[in-house]
């Protein structure tokens, strides 16, 4: 006799829907060994730290819990490649799979001396939380080699580029997991990812790699479209503040395609942009810099905008100290800690790089009554426009510039609303509110399509 289904679920599923997560406060134990002690740099730690609060105010189910707290799959590989002297090296290189409840997973690929495994496995995870929060139908990957571009010729990247996509190739595809560029990468390294996949599977596949050029399946807007995304996210914050762009002051830290671009467009919108910075340091004018003059000077000083005269020369602590109305960190991971935070005079902080601001920090920050809106929604803008290659490509047809623009304003601000509706609701910050409003959908689609097993 057949036994009804809904009366005997299956032991996952029971196991699933079971005890509500609980965290233990004094030490942080979350069903599983407690880390011996806490990292404050590890950006995985920081995730972790910011997920376990969320999940806590969720009273979410112990079961999807331990799920959404793990990778998918993490892929580790051995990169050999002949240098131009000949000689072999050879490199580590990761992807983690965080999660792919939602489509197909998606993140960028980081080329740098510091990649290490936890570090790719945040990004992973903040990918996931970036996608749910901007309603675009892909889980999170990251992937990374350890390496230092800066000491290799373009040919050398290239094999490096060309053998980590064989390695992986079983891993990438347009349905299964699709890269972009990150840090040290760029449109030429997703050419090369893209022809390498293409040779491959004998057919050229554009859809498999976003931020390429555009003649071979490229988006407009796509380089622009974390910074404008942190433009986007700024505005809507100084709304909720009742702040007007025409009286405010911006410091960036960072200058290159994110930080360049937000205080580019933040400027058009009549923002005065005080400080920028990059690896040479800060520079200030309390009058206002030219952007466009330092970006031109950039582009024609080796990228770098040292010795540049349009403003006073300042340190990056400096810059995150200044007396402004918005901070932009738009550098790297862990600028803003437990140290600096008390420095910090501006009255809304956006964080265009991910995990710019440790646990600590931020504590320090919702004591002084800072704004902080949380990377996973600030810079969500990149992905949302590698969506929107994505689509074109299996479309195969293009759009506007105009178009891309206003749909991805359309896709932040629908965003930025729906994390400020959860930070309401629960009285929280806005970086709880995001992962908050994050965590929630990805469960819920978790047990909408429920386990197989």
């Amino acid at each position: 006799m057949a036994i009804p289904f809904d009366t005997h679920p299956l032991p996952s599923q029971r196991d699933l829907m079971a005890t509500p997560f609980k965290r233990d406060v004094k030490t942080r134990a979350v069903y599983q060994e407690p880390t011996p002690t806490f990292d404050k740099d590890n950006p995985f730690q920081s995730m972790m730290e910011r997920f376990d609060y969320a999940a806590e105010l969720l009273e979410l189910d112990r079961g999807l819990y331990e799920y959404l707290r793990s990778s998918s799959r993490i892929h580790i590989t051995s990169v050999p490649v002949v240098m131009d002297s000949g000689e072999l090296k050879v490199f580590q290189g990761y992807r983690v799979i965080h999660n792919e409840v939602l489509g197909p997973s998606k993140g960028g690929i980081r080329y740098a001396p510091d990649v290490h495994l936890d570090e790719v496995k945040a990004l992973a995870a903040w990918m996931t939380w970036k996608c749910a929060i901007v309603g675009v139908p892909f889980g999170g990957a990251k992937g990374g080699i350890t390496c230092n571009p800066a000491e290799m010729s373009p040919g050398e990247i290239e094999r490096l580029t060309r053998r980590y996509t064989a390695n992986l190739l079983d891993v990438f595809g347009p349905d299964k997991d699709i890269p972009a560029p990150d840090m040290n990468t760029n449109e030429q390294v997703m050419a090369w990812l893209l022809d390498t996949y293409s040779m491959h599977v004998r057919r050229t596949e554009p859809a498999v790699v976003t931020g390429k050029p555009i003649l071979i399946g490229g988006s407009q807007g796509r380089r622009e479209a974390t910074g404008r995304g942190v433009m986007t996210s700024t505005l809507s914050a100084m709304e909720k503040l009742g702040m007007r762009p025409g009286q405010s002051t911006v410091a960036v830290q960072g200058f290159g395609n994110v930080g360049s671009v937000a205080a580019q467009l933040l400027r058009e919108q009549g923002c005065s942009v005080v400080a920028v910075s990059d690896v040479s340091g800060g520079y200030y004018n309390p009058n206002g810099i030219d952007i466009d003059a330092a970006i031109e000077y950039m582009a024609n000083h080796g990228r770098s905008l040292a010795g540049f005269d349009g403003a006073e020369p300042i340190s990056n602590a400096e810059l995150l100290a200044l007396d402004v109305d918005v901070l932009a960190p738009c550098a790297k991971e862990n600028q803003l800690t437990s140290e600096n935070a008390g420095d910090v005079k501006a009255k809304i902080v956006v964080e265009g790089a991910n995990g710019p601001t440790t646990p600590g920090a931020d504590d320090i920050l919702n004591e002084n009554g800072v704004l902080v809106v949380p990377d996973i929604l600030a810079n969500a803008g990149g992905v949302t426009v590698s969506y929107f290659e994505w689509v074109q490509d299996r479309q195969g047809y293009f759009w506007s510039l105009d178009r891309v623009n206003r749909r991805l304003d359309r896709m932040m601000r629908s965003g930025f609303d729906a994390v400020y509706a959860e930070t309401e609701r629960f009285g929280v910050p806005m970086r709880i509110g995001a992962y908050i409003n994050a965590i929630e959908k990805v469960a819920n689609a978790l047990r909408l399509r429920g386990i197989y097993a």
